[in-house]
């Protein structure tokens, strides 16, 4: 699970594996995303939902203290 691996709609192509959460939330929030809901995750992790009026929705997964994005993939 990296966030090179997939493509998100309406943000530029990641090429680094993780990134600081407050940067790859901002790409969505510049994008036009915007945080519907978390829950928790396999291992530990924290999982979020992100909607966007136009793009697939969003599932982002975090490390256990949310300050990493560790992968984040289209839903629906």
């Amino acid at each position: 699970m990296t966030l090179d691996k997939h493509q998100i709609d309406g943000v530029a192509r990641i090429t680094a594996k993780t990134l600081p959460a407050q940067v790859f939330e901002q790409f969505l929030l510049n994008a036009g995303y915007s945080k519907i809901g978390t829950a928790p995750a396999q291992g530990n992790r924290i999982k979020a939902w992100w909607t966007h009026p136009d793009y697939r929705r969003v599932e982002v997964i975090y490390s256990p203290n949310a300050s990493i994005a560790i992968t984040a993939y289209h839903t629906n």
